[in-house]
């Protein structure tokens, strides 16, 4: 028994000595970077990764954006005229008209349609108007060692020294202030998971349209998305739909602006 009682101390001692420690303020988060370097190149993150996180900042705006997070509380009539839902549907049906080869290549290969990928490109950047002003390395990088969101971001912090090495993200990247990159706004483990080089330039770069909306559709096949079955609310596909976005009206927004610009 007392054998087994130190070899749980022994594990819980090594995995503790692992983790890099997270925090609250900036106060420590250079140590944060240097425990987490070990373990990314523990995981095979190289140098060119590994010098992108040193060079990371403490990412202040990102922290108060995400303590101060209000959710969606407007009806969906609200939430479709304050977003532009017209511009984006009129503007969409443009996307879609200039670029018929392109979109229509895309549904053959994902099953997923021009309108529902359009629709979340505008929604989320206005067609890569606005791709974000923040750094993705240091946003993602500080969301990871803030002790609330550790969990779910140091996959993406992960993810992110990886998309690195492969050039795929760069140290001096920008992107929204969760460290979402690109045309429709990856989290960087969503790019390793499901970004798609549509260009064939070998690399995955969400900044380049074709690989962003290539990645898009490939998001939502993967998802489970069924071709040919309907996304409105109470279709089969409405449920791939939700989870591109937690919040209900963004849902509900992406399904009635995909069908006015099918029309």
């Amino acid at each position: 028994m007392r054998r087994y009682a130190l070899l749980a101390t022994l594990l819980l001692s090594t995995t503790a000595a692992a983790a890099a420690t997270c925090g609250n303020d900036a106060s420590g988060f250079n140590a944060w970077k240097q425990q987490f370097a070990q373990e990314a190149s523990a995981q095979g993150v190289g140098q060119r990764g590994l010098d992108a996180l040193a060079g990371t900042q403490y990412a202040t705006r990102t922290i108060s954006a995400d303590r101060n997070q209000k959710s969606f509380k407007y009806s969906l009539d609200d939430f479709l005229r304050i977003r532009g839902a017209d511009t984006i549907v009129a503007q969409g049906r443009k996307k879609i008209a200039n670029n018929p080869n392109f979109f229509s290549g895309l549904e053959q290969r994902y099953g997923v349609p021009a309108s529902v990928v359009v629709a979340i490109w505008g929604m989320e950047t206005g067609f890569g108007n606005f791709m974000g002003d923040s750094n993705v390395l240091s946003a993602i990088s500080t969301l990871a060692y803030d002790c609330r969101r550790t969990d779910f971001f140091t996959p993406h912090a992960m993810a992110a020294l990886q998309l690195v090495d492969r050039g795929s993200l760069s140290s001096g990247t920008v992107g929204a202030m969760h460290g979402e990159v690109g045309h429709t706004q990856f989290l960087p483990g969503n790019v390793e998971r499901f970004g798609v080089d549509a260009d064939n330039n070998g690399v995955v770069d969400l900044t380049n349209q074709s690989d962003a909306l290539a990645s898009t559709a490939n998001f939502l096949r993967q998802k489970g998305w069924q071709p040919g079955a309907g996304f409105q609310e109470g279709q089969p596909n409405f449920a791939v739909i939700q989870q591109w976005n937690a919040a209900g009206v963004y849902q509900k927004a992406i399904a009635q602006m995909a069908g006015r610009i099918d029309g």
